[in-house]
């Protein structure tokens, strides 16, 4: 079996929300660049792979059918701002988000035919923002809930994780899997009071998801060592109990301290850490059965994150030059605080320390 594919295609580069959006092409060109011109550039450890076209169906297990038409038409018609004014699409949005969609699909079929043991999929525009109904945040399509809802229907899974490691909490995804105990829904982000409105500790599921749904909102300039005590304290014992037959990771790149969007504090040495226990839970719980899948990441060092998630993966070595953040004690302290109130609320539902 091959190590890692990195679901890729130049047909994502098309989607075009305009001049000076941070959700460009570039972001996308800065990841693949260092793949094909840095230190991994030489490892028989991963290989690129083109993605497959989803069909609309497979977008319909996550977003309302008269929402998929809107898409499409605002796109044939020019292209427009499909809500409030962040999310914009260009005359090929519609079909480079079903290739986005498609990309999340190909890395699952990949892992689950086993003929990769992982898979990345670098794919835009992101989608973790994107509801049923609506499109935010750059988000058009939900990717990552559509490869979640694809391994319940085509896998017969029914113990999925997704770990949203974006620097905003993943809204979409959560509403989509709010009430149900098949996908165990974890985020670690910054402080969702201004944007993008949900990912509260005390939102836990409702129904037969009440207790799989896991928020761990930390303060602005969270350095790494508090982030990694929440994976590690909450995140990674709450996996473990859960034992998923699948990990899908809503892999945001704009954690990093020097991200122009996003507002946590971490190192390269943070993600080096956090890709290892991600890759050591998949392994530890289903086999390996990991799917990485782009979201945001917006700064000079994405190429460079991205590029040492695939090593990790793939089991190759990638040494990064960084250094954390001076920690602001102020910080730390409300970081401290959110850990012990998250774990109050899911000792309800799981055994924590």
């Amino acid at each position: 079996m091959n190590k890692t594919a990195v679901v890729f295609s130049s047909i994502y580069y098309q989607h075009n929300p305009g001049a000076g959006h941070p959700e460009s092409a570039k972001r996308l060109g800065a990841i693949t660049n260092e793949l094909k011109k840095g230190k991994l550039s030489k490892s028989r450890n991963w290989q690129f792979i083109e993605p497959e076209k989803t069909r609309v169906e497979n977008v319909q297990l996550v977003h309302d059918v008269d929402y998929i038409k809107l898409v499409e038409a605002v796109c044939r018609s020019g292209g427009g701002a499909l809500d409030s004014g962040d999310t914009v699409v260009s005359p090929k949005s519609f079909d480079v988000a079903l290739y986005a969609a498609g990309g999340a699909l190909t890395a699952v079929e990949l892992v689950m035919e086993k003929w990769f043991k992982n898979a990345f999929a670098l794919v835009r525009p992101p989608g973790h923002h994107a509801g049923r109904f609506r499109a935010m945040g750059f988000c058009i399509f939900n990717n990552v809930a559509i490869a979640a809802k694809y391994l319940l229907k085509k896998f017969r899974l029914d113990k999925i994780l997704i770990l949203d490691i974006d620097a905003h909490h993943g809204n979409g995804t959560q509403e989509t899997f709010y009430n149900t105990n098949k996908v165990l829904y974890i985020s670690l982000h910054q402080d969702p009071r201004s944007f993008p409105g949900a990912g509260f500790i005390n939102e836990v599921g409702e129904g037969t998801g009440l207790g799989y749904n896991v928020n761990i909102p930390l303060p602005f300039q969270t350095s790494d060592q508090v982030y990694l005590r929440a994976l590690n304290e909450i995140a990674a014992p709450i996996i473990r109990q859960y034992k998923p037959q699948f990990i899908l990771v809503s892999a945001g790149l704009d954690g990093h301290y020097k991200d122009p969007v996003g507002n946590l504090s971490l190192s390269l040495l943070a993600y080096q850490e956090i890709y290892k226990i991600i890759v050591e839970l998949a392994l530890e719980m289903c086999d390996g059965k990991l799917v990485c899948v782009l979201e945001g990441g917006y700064g000079k060092f994405v190429g460079k994150i991205a590029a040492l998630g695939i090593a990790k993966m793939s089991g190759t070595r990638y040494a990064v030059d960084d250094k954390s953040p001076a920690v602001n004690n102020r910080v730390r302290k409300q970081g401290e605080k959110i850990i012990r109130e998250a774990k109050e609320v899911q000792r309800n539902f799981w055994k924590l320390d």
